[in-house]
């Protein structure tokens, strides 16, 4: 016969406790996450190597200074297609954009405050850049101007100005160049209609654009962000060259609290971390790491070597500001549609 040895009261609180313990613990490891602060940043589409740096490295010194945790999301695309995404109901805590432009109309719509560019330094702009051409190697079609995109049997890839910001750029630069040389109006329309009738497609963003030129082999010239053709060369060795016109416009990437979002989610302060961590000498190395021009004299000056002079002109200088080159050329019906279909 078995005899059933008695269990030990003090087994059995034991036995209980590890029981519990065992059941809390998905409990407890749920709660953690929880208590986990998770934030969305909403940038454009050259972007996205930057961001993949800047994150850990904020994620990282974040948690040092407050012990808090902090889960950074990313989204990517042509900059007027995201900020519209933001627009229609996209959750962004933050917005990294390549131009004020798709903020003002975030600020419009009451996500962001409108004097959004005052809240950080530097018209709320840590990093800038300007447009430059990636060509084949050896320059074959000997592009060295805006001029030059526009003859006869060149072809050159840009994105599309209706929704990427570097397509907006370039179309500004193109008619700037003739503005600052003395040309009127008239003179810049023309070069600028027969720059775009040399555009065999128009992708919806930069980084698209990247990929009909560098894999699809479309094009003899691809026009984008200084950062971006650094990268490609980078990627891609010495196949393709970077071509540096005498002049070309100052490309600004500013950034804004979405402040709708974070004070519904109570994450502002993060949010105003984040943003902050761009300007500070961690984020303006990485900035620059990523062929940036960035704010500070001391990684500006390290990182030199990355960027050829050129002449920079403005937005404010030649067009009266981002919301005046809009409606004059980007609206619906504006100068550029008025150009495009002509093509």
């Amino acid at each position: 016969m078995t005899i059933a040895t008695p269990f030990h009261p003090r087994r059995r609180i034991l036995a209980m406790s590890l029981v519990l313990g065992a059941l809390s613990l998905p409990f407890a490891t749920s709660a953690a996450r929880a208590a986990d602060v998770e934030l969305l940043n909403v940038s454009y589409d050259v972007a996205r190597e930057l961001y993949k740096e800047i994150n850990p490295a904020f994620i990282a010194e974040h948690k040092k200074k407050t012990g808090e945790t902090v889960v950074i999301k990313q989204s990517h695309g042509g900059s007027s297609k995201q900020a519209r995404s933001v627009a229609d109901g996209l959750e962004a805590s933050v917005v990294t954009m390549n131009q004020a432009n798709d903020i003002d109309m975030l600020a419009d719509r009451g996500l962001v405050v409108q004097d959004w560019a005052k809240k950080f330094p530097h018209n709320a702009a840590p990093y800038y850049s300007t447009m430059v051409f990636l060509v084949r190697k050896g320059n074959p079609k000997q592009i060295k101007n805006w001029d030059d995109l526009a003859k006869p049997g060149v072809k050159v890839v840009i994105p599309n100005p209706k929704t990427a910001g570097n397509g907006r750029y370039t179309y500004l630069a193109a008619w700037g160049s003739v503005l600052k040389k003395g040309g009127t109006e008239a003179q810049a329309r023309e070069l600028v209609g027969r720059l775009f009738k040399n555009v065999p497609v128009l992708d919806a963003g930069g980084r698209a654009a990247t990929t009909t030129f560098t894999q699809r082999e479309i094009g003899d010239a691809l026009v984008t962000f200084e950062n971006e053709v650094q990268l490609v060369r980078q990627e891609f060795g010495d196949n393709f060259e970077v071509v540096y016109p005498p002049t070309s416009i100052l490309a600004e990437s500013p950034v804004a609290v979405v402040d709708k979002v974070v004070d519904r989610r109570g994450v502002r302060k993060q949010a105003t971390a984040y943003l902050e961590f761009l300007y500070s000498e961690a984020g303006q190395e990485i900035g620059a790491k990523h062929f940036m021009r960035v704010r500070s004299a001391s990684v500006s000056k390290k990182y030199a070597a990355n960027h050829k002079p050129i002449a920079l002109f403005t937005v404010d200088e030649l067009f009266g500001g981002w919301k005046q080159a809009q409606k004059k050329h980007f609206d619906d019906g504006a100068e550029f549609d008025k150009i495009y279909q002509f093509k």
